[in-house]
């Protein structure tokens, strides 16, 4: 017999290492189960001593769980949006998971599993000689063992990894989990023998298929099977279950979703899993978990994978993919998910939550197909977006949102094509990444709120021809004064002279809006909108400058739908929430995040508000947008240039806001027609199909009666003020409550200076604080005595009147006897007429 080769002195001194420590761990693990044992030996003690100082418990914390976010379709049924995870893992019960699974990882990991006290000692020996020995590493922990290794993992994974130390601290904790050391084995085997002593065996096996790694993201034996093969857990075959058994050895190496792979690819059957696969059905087969006839039959069977991947985010939820981000950005910036960011983040992403939201898919469904028939999702002449959003008065709960784009989170596919973004339109810069567009008159209702708490009606008027103003008349308690020109203009011709703070809003005229802010303060008029909850989307302070009446802040679609449904709702507005129910992965209730409710203004005021927006739909610019007779108030908004334009209206039940404009760029919505329509012009079909479905199914009560004072106010007759000073003009007037506003000069009459005539003229009854337009003679017109010319011939009566400065008109007339003379004549003799004017003459004859 030929002498066996020696083994290196290295190897020697690896072997006896390792030999030892098994020996020891032997000691050790006898000890842990009988503590009265005797030990000898020094190390020995030394090792124990060690080993008792250890905790005995680990604790086993929630796996990490995918978060899902569902919306109720018409039947009530709940319909999955998207899910989200770090790890895509569904746990299972011991009656999901196949028999056939739990033999495949008891014969492959550790056949004597339900023999040991939690370390198996011939696994122990073995693993510790082979490696020593130099061999290929063979698997000496228990199936506990590795359960205990998984689970202070899951505990790594969940670490915050953004600054190098957190990453260091991250390194440690792997380090820890898995490093080659005698402490850390010891620490391992202590676990594994507490575990065993708090949990049954089959509780220890089925944690440690639902937390095993199976490659990638893909964690569990449910979610494994789903994607390798496409089914459940309880209906892997024998085969399936030993091949997924099989990655768990080493899921970089046997993972089965890369078919192209040299070693481990479809063109060599998946040479590499089908090895070790074959290993365990060997295992199964001698450990008598499956027949000799059953193994035949799996060891034939080919590898053939059905890659079924779960996609994450909220690209998988369609048209409602904007919603979804939104609800994804509450739950990462709600204190209800976590007191800090990184708490939230980590919770999302692993708590497995089912977030049941307020999506309406009726209503969603809708706006999707009202956007997409009328708003392209790219345009060759603008930079065009379209959104559209709506929400529930009195509640706050968001019950669609959609937009004219298509979404993606994916950089690659953001830059190569157009049609898509990742920005939500309808939401703040902290919800979505939008800052917002200026809304133009859409902000005129906060003008009319602090207009009626400050004692003026809607049939007040204002003089809207008044087209400059000096900047520093303007009263701003909050960031004035200002100055410098303002001159605003109206979005269409002959919108100025006297208006009603009624016809104002219905036609949404300019001019008269500013001039109603220049009676008030602007710091008021921005303090009323904050209180229905309006604010810039990107996170400052609304701006109170003179141009800000007319919508000049930059606004989301969400907040203006928020504050009209606060003005339908009696002046109650209630911010905007958008999950309706929140489940933990242990099943328990959590709360979501609550709407806050308001009192924005008070009831009449909100009513009569009402009462003037309604007529906006009804008669005004937005007519035509409300296929029902349900009550519906709104507002348009058109910002300079036609850049941006926007409707919101909204019922007692239903509010919803519409914006089509410029993401980027400066063209007007009035020179463009993507899918054949101009684009300033889609805003009637869009809100008429939304609201038509959205009246049809939720409806909307009347609208409260308005105030009658604060509707036409207390009424005062406008007095004779012809021939007085203009000063005393101005006195008389604000002494009976009347606003007094030169009109300038006339062609009069009267003395220069002195009041010739004013609009509304002597004796109209008007509300008090309307506006009167006072003007003065300019002292044009000379005034003449008609002389008297009756009996004259008609010759000789013409030259009378006209010497005198008067134009003269003959009418004949064939049944006077006095044929030739003047037999009447208009005005009469002896009135006093301006010089220019015609004199009529009555003169008998044919």
């Amino acid at each position: 017999m030929s002498a066996q080769k020696p083994l290196p002195r290295g190897a020697l001194g690896a072997l006896g290492a390792f030999i030892g420590m098994s020996v020891i761990a032997g000691l050790l693990v006898t000890a842990a189960v009988t503590p009265a044992i005797a030990v000898t030996g020094m190390a020995a003690q030394s090792t124990i001593g060690v080993f008792e100082g250890l905790p005995e418990y680990l604790k086993v914390d929630q796996l990490a769980q995918p978060t899902t976010i569902y919306a109720k379709d018409s039947k009530g049924a709940d319909v999955q949006l998207a899910t989200f995870y770090a790890q895509n893992r569904q746990p299972d019960t011991w009656d999901q998971i196949s028999p056939n699974v739990k033999s495949a990882a008891i014969a492959g990991e550790d056949p004597r599993f339900y023999q040991h006290g939690g370390v198996d000692l011939q696994g122990t020996f073995r693993g510790a000689l082979f490696t020593a020995l130099g061999k290929p590493v063979q698997g000496g922990s228990s199936i506990t063992q590795q359960y205990v290794k998984n689970v202070q993992l899951q505990t790594c994974e969940a670490m915050p990894v953004k600054t190098a130390a957190d990453k260091t601290k991250y390194n440690a904790c792997v380090d820890n989990a898995t490093g080659i050391t005698a402490d850390r084995k010891l620490k391992e085997m202590k676990y594994a023998i507490g575990l065993e002593k708090k949990y049954t065996k089959d509780q220890i096996l089925l944690g440690y298929l639902n937390i095993a790694g199976f490659g990638g993201s893909i964690y569990g034996i449910e979610s494994a099977a789903k994607y390798y093969f496409g089914v459940t857990a309880k209906d892997l075959t024998i085969a399936q279950s030993a091949s997924l058994l099989a990655i768990v050895n080493n899921p970089v190496k046997l993972k089965l979703d890369d078919p192209t792979s040299k070693t481990n690819g479809a063109d060599n059957g998946y040479a590499a899993n089908k090895v070790r696969r074959d290993y365990i059905l060997g295992k199964m087969r001698d450990t008598t978990k499956i027949t000799p006839a059953e193994y035949a039959e799996a060891i034939k069977t080919p590898i053939t994978p059905k890659i079924t991947p779960t996609v994450r985010g909220c690209q998988t939820a369609g048209g409602s993919a904007y919603f979804c981000d939104y609800v994804q950005k509450i739950a990462l910036n709600d204190p209800v998910f976590g007191a800090t960011a990184d708490d939230r983040t980590y919770n999302f992403n692993r708590g497995g939550y089912k977030i049941y939201t307020s999506l309406d898919l009726d209503l969603q469904t809708t706006a999707e197909a009202a956007l997409k028939a009328r708003v392209p999702s790219t345009f060759a002449q603008a930079d065009l977006g379209g959104a559209a959003v709506g929400v529930q008065p009195g509640t706050g709960r968001v019950l669609f949102m959609t937009q004219s784009k298509t979404y993606s989170q994916d950089p690659n596919v953001l830059k190569a094509d157009k049609g898509y973004t990742a920005v939500n339109w309808n939401t703040d810069s902290a919800y979505g990444g939008s800052s917002g567009f200026q809304v133009g008159s859409s902000y005129k209702s906060f003008t009319l709120n602090e207009w009626l708490k400050t004692g003026h009606s809607l049939q007040e008027t204002v003089n809207a021809s008044v087209s400059k103003y000096d900047a520093s008349t303007f009263t701003d308690s909050c960031s004035g004064p200002w100055t410098g020109p303002y001159n605003p203009g109206n979005d269409a011709a002959g919108e100025g002279g006297t208006q009603s703070a009624l016809n104002a809003t219905v036609q949404s005229i300019n001019t008269a809006y500013v001039a109603m802010a220049h009676q008030m303060d602007l710091c008021k008029i921005k303090q009323d909108a904050e209180a229905f909850l309006v604010h810039r989307a990107d996170g400052t302070p609304l701006i109170s400058n003179p141009a800000s009446v007319l919508g000049t802040n930059q606004i989301a679609p969400i907040t203006l739908a928020t504050a009209y449904a606060g003005i339908a709702n009696g002046g109650v507005v209630c911010s905007p929430v958008a999950i309706d129910k929140i489940v933990d992965a242990a099943g328990k209730d959590i709360a979501p995040p609550k709407s806050t409710c308001k009192v924005a203004t008070d009831p009449k005021i909100a009513a009569t508000m009402a009462f003037a927006l309604k007529q906006v739909v009804t008669r005004g610019t937005a007519a035509g947008t409300n296929p029902t007779k349900i009550d519906v108030l709104g507002k348009t908004g058109t910002t300079d240039n036609a850049e941006q334009i926007w409707l919101t209206e909204a019922s007692t039940k239903v509010a919803a806001t519409y914006w089509i404009g410029n993401v980027t760029g400066h063209v007007s919505m009035r020179k463009v027609r993507p899918n054949g329509m101009t684009a300033s012009l889609t805003r009637t079909p869009v809100m008429r199909q939304i609201m038509g479905t959205a009246l049809a199914k939720y409806g909307g009560d009347p609208f409260p009666t308005p105030d009658t004072t604060l509707v036409n106010g207390v009424q005062v007759k406008v007095p004779d003020l012809t021939g007085k000073a203009p000063a005393d003009a101005q006195s008389v007037l604000q002494g009976i409550g009347l606003n007094y506003q030169d009109g300038g000069p006339t062609a009069s009459s009267l003395p220069a200076g002195t009041v010739a005539s004013t609009n509304p003229a002597a004796g109209a009854s008007v509300s008090k604080g309307t506006t009167i337009t006072v003007y003065s003679s300019d002292g044009s017109i000379i005034m003449t005595t008609i002389p008297d010319v009756k009996g004259e011939p008609e010759n000789k009566a013409t030259s009378d009147l006209q010497a005198v400065g008067f134009a003269v008109t003959v009418v004949k007339d064939p049944a006077s006897p006095d044929v030739g003379k003047v037999t009447a004549m208009s005005p009469a003799a002896g009135t006093s007429a301006a010089k220019g004017s015609t004199v009529t003459i009555t003169v008998g004859g044919p």
